[in-house]
């Protein structure tokens, strides 16, 4: 049998909670023995390489003075510092099989798990019968989400389990099965439910149920959420070949993540990276029908949908629809395919298919631009004029610096007003903020057509200099609104005539009555009261 140290050090619980705290076999009551070996503190080991970081001094060839070192720097914290001294002491002493366990333990702490599942590995392997090693490897398996092998160390053979970990273990299992039998039958709410169940019990370190949590997401429409979910899978880890071949839902469990990835990667239009993703996915488990099937579908997907773009280029419109729709009875889910259909049928001039598209698009990716641009357009021709001034206004905050949609959003606004019965006369795009310097030019200019908001200012104001530019950009932002500024320090009498006392005063006015007076407003609500009047 391999050896073991023979000392009772007694590591405390530390900040993690795998195998119960302790870095050494000992119990808790059990105090450090003597101290053994040669220590020499006149030589510094630097941690990391980083002049900044701590140093250790460890010059001994004792193994178990180093180990009784890592004990020390573990329980105060200092987990990186620790984990070099343990492997020194490994370095001397490779066959010791509570080093490598000890060496698992800060592995944890530092959050690199797949490698202190090695190290609980190595340790079991040079010492079939080290219980600490088996329960600490348990735990860890169970925070990766593997059951079945965490059920193997946890229920050691012939030793008691832990009450607390097989609690865990029990209720994750539960709530797995509990999420197979769900997705099987594609409720996809209570898998979701139950991945975060199974989360929360403690498989909490799981690519396997990050991935099923991007999965239920995905297919509740949740696209940007799943890709959220998705980017929050821990990154890949080495791990024992028993443990990669590990299974959930049926497919090897790291066949599954790259499954799910190919589904959330084909829902954002980035086809070369779905089939990527599926090909290793069919590389990692090539007899798993559920894979091949989704291998076979994303490339049919990626044929319908480079048809489709040759046949759009070449203005052959009616032909690429039926080539995007080839691809959606793939992939129903597919936002980029509904859009590129949509643009499709617009340029048909079949602007209703075009704005049921892109509502099915939106449905998808709430936020998906080009779906916004093109629904937005199609109601434009259909003279859907409020819908279209609705996008367009959305469209203008994500893109504030795009003047096609500037335009855009001014002429809707003004086809809506005029399809109200109101008047629009002199009415133009662009233009900047009016300086008003006399009351009847001021009384004319209120009086105007639409909405005025008038800026009463003082040039010697710091909070009017500061707001100055936002009114730019909003004068820029709502191109239907008419934006004047007044000093009433140059102009007494128009403030005077409007009662204008504190600066900055904003004002909105239109067809020449006051219909909202605001005293230092913040720029949100400044720009809350313009939206609402622009229409």
């Amino acid at each position: 049998m391999a050896s073991r140290s023979t000392k009772p050090d007694v590591l405390g619980s530390g900040c993690g909670n795998y195998g119960h705290g302790s870095i050494i076999r000992g119990g808790l009551a059990s105090k450090p023995g003597p101290d053994s070996g040669p220590t020499n503190y006149s030589r510094g080991l630097m941690v990391g390489g980083d002049p900044g970081k701590r140093t250790v001094s460890c010059s001994s060839n004792d193994p178990e003075e180093l180990k009784r070192m890592g004990n020390d720097n573990y329980k105060k914290g200092h987990f990186a510092e620790a984990l070099t001294l343990y492997e020194k002491a490994i370095a001397i002493s490779p066959s010791n099989a509570a080093y490598h366990c000890n060496r698992a333990a800060a592995l944890m702490v530092l959050k690199r798990l797949g490698e202190a599942v090695m190290e609980c590995e190595e340790a079991i392997r040079l010492d079939p019968g080290y219980v600490r090693a088996h329960h600490r490897l348990g735990a860890l398996l169970l925070s990766l989400g593997q059951v079945e092998n965490a059920r193997k160390h946890i229920c050691f053979s012939g030793h008691q389990p832990d009450p607390v970990e097989l609690q865990k273990l029990q209720s994750v299992e539960k709530h797995l099965n509990k999420c197979t039998d769900a997705r099987r039958v594609g409720d996809w709410k209570s898998t979701l439910r139950e991945v975060d169940a199974a989360i929360v019990c403690g498989a909490d370190a799981s690519p396997q149920l990050c991935a099923c949590r991007a999965e239920a997401l995905l297919k509740l429409h949740q696209l940007d959420d799943a890709f959220l979910a998705l980017s929050n899978i821990p990154k890949s880890v080495p791990s024992a070949s028993t443990h990669s071949q590990t299974k959930i839902f049926g497919m090897l469990s790291d066949a599954y993540v790259f499954f799910v990835r190919t589904q959330v990667e084909l829902s954002r239009g980035r086809f070369d990276s779905a089939l990527t993703a599926i090909e290793k996915a069919g590389q990692i488990d090539p007899h798993n029908v559920e894979i091949s099937i989704l291998l076979n579908n994303v490339r049919l997907v990626c044929r319908a949908r480079a048809r489709g773009n040759d046949l759009f280029k070449s203005e052959r419109f009616t032909e690429a629809c039926s080539a995007y729709g080839e691809g959606l009875r793939l992939d129903p889910s597919n936002s980029v395919l509904y859009c590129n259909r949509a643009a499709c049928w617009y340029k048909l001039g079949q602007w209703e298919k075009s704005v049921d598209d892109c509502n099915q698009a939106l449905r998808i990716q709430p936020n998906y631009i080009k779906a916004l641009l093109r629904r937005a357009a199609s109601n434009s021709k259909l003279e859907r004029w409020s819908e279209a001034v609705r996008d367009y206004e959305v469209l203008r905050r994500e893109l504030p610096d795009d003047n096609e949609v500037a335009e855009s959003l001014f002429h809707a606004q003004i086809a809506l007003r005029k399809s109200r019965g109101e008047e629009v006369h002199n009415m133009k795009f662009g233009g900047d903020v009016e300086s008003v310097s006399g009351l009847e030019q001021f009384r004319a200019a209120i009086s105007s057509s639409g909405a005025s908001v008038v800026h009463f200012k003082a040039s010697s104001n710091v909070q009017c200099k500061q707001i100055s530019p936002f009114l730019d950009a909003l004068c820029s932002r709502y191109p239907s609104i008419n934006f004047l500024k007044v000093d009433i320090e140059e102009n007494p009498a128009i403030a005077h005539a409007e009662n204008v006392r504190i600066v900055p005063t904003f004002k909105i006015y239109r067809n020449g009555s006051r219909v909202k007076e605001m005293v230092c407003p913040s720029q949100e609500v400044l720009e809350s009261s313009v939206r609402h009047y622009s229409i």
